[in-house]
């Protein structure tokens, strides 16, 4: 589908529409296994902005496990934590997903099902591709892929309303999970996840500030002004009256040629000529 059609879709479909984000661990070579820990997963139901909240510190809460304690119980927790996540997820098998970037292995669905693996020993429930929707690549597709420089998140929240107290940056998410500040982790996604519902708002009504648009959003846009398509609708009154006329005139003409031919002139009807004037 075009993104405009995507647009459409998921406008048709917003009660089903959830946003979803997730904090972890270094996703580089820094961590004791091959897959970074997944220590939160955020998701909001657009319609209704209602969070649903997966993390490890509130598994560390329920199992009465100190947060200094949380490292010694990473395995026991996260894997509770995504049974929990997937849980929902098998329950709401008609939602639609809307992401940022959760695209491959590395960071995204698969990434998420990869640890549900890897501590369950269990293939995680499957969110058809069909499902996920990436905020990312929708904004690019309408203000174009130059719209705003790297790292666009951050530069699009400072665009369009500044920068969240509460979120942090790739390598401050790293800083935090060294540090054990869980809450702090949690609070970041779901920073980004309302952010994700105001920029989804935001691209439906085409009023995302960028730092360079392309000139054909700037048409689109002007286009869907409302009196733009006043005078666009009056404009093809006024063209569909000089067709009609045209028409019209065209008719009469033929009519008109055609009496003229079937009444030829009778020959005594001529009118006699003048005498000549005499000398």
């Amino acid at each position: 589908m075009k993104p405009t059609e995507v647009l459409q879709h998921l406008k048709q479909h917003e009660s089903q529409l959830l946003a979803i984000h997730y904090s972890c661990q270094s996703l580089g070579d820094g961590n004791e296994g091959l897959s970074p820990r997944i220590t939160s997963i955020a998701v909001l139901h657009l319609a209704s902005a209602s969070m649903h909240s997966f993390s490890i510190h509130l598994i560390a809460e329920v199992r009465k496990v100190k947060r200094e304690e949380i490292h010694e119980h990473y395995d026991d927790l996260e894997k509770q934590m995504l049974v929990e996540f997937y849980d929902f997820v098998k329950s709401h098998q008609d939602s639609l997903w809307l992401h940022w970037n959760m695209s491959n292995i590395n960071y995204g669905f698969e990434a998420i099902a990869h640890r549900y693996k890897v501590l369950s020993g269990a293939d995680a429930p499957q969110i058809p591709d069909s499902k996920r929707f990436n905020l990312s690549s929708l904004i690019l597709a309408i203000y174009g892929r130059d719209c705003v420089d790297d790292p666009r998140m951050l530069n699009l929240m400072q665009l369009n309303g500044g920068r969240h107290r509460d979120l942090l940056s790739g390598p401050e998410e790293v800083e935090a999970f060294k540090s054990k500040e869980y809450i702090k982790l949690h609070k970041s996604t779901m920073c980004k996840v309302y952010w994700f519902q105001s920029m989804y708002y935001k691209l439906q009504t085409r009023k995302i500030k960028t730092t360079r648009t392309n000139f054909w959003n700037r048409v689109n846009e002007y286009m869907e002004k409302p009196w733009v398509k006043l005078l666009g609708f009056i404009a093809v009154l006024f063209t569909l009256f000089q067709l009609g006329q045209t028409a019209f005139n065209g008719i009469h003409k033929a009519q008109e040629d055609d009496k003229s031919q079937s009444n030829p002139p009778l020959q005594g009807d001529a009118s006699p000529a003048k005498p000549a004037p005499r000398p």
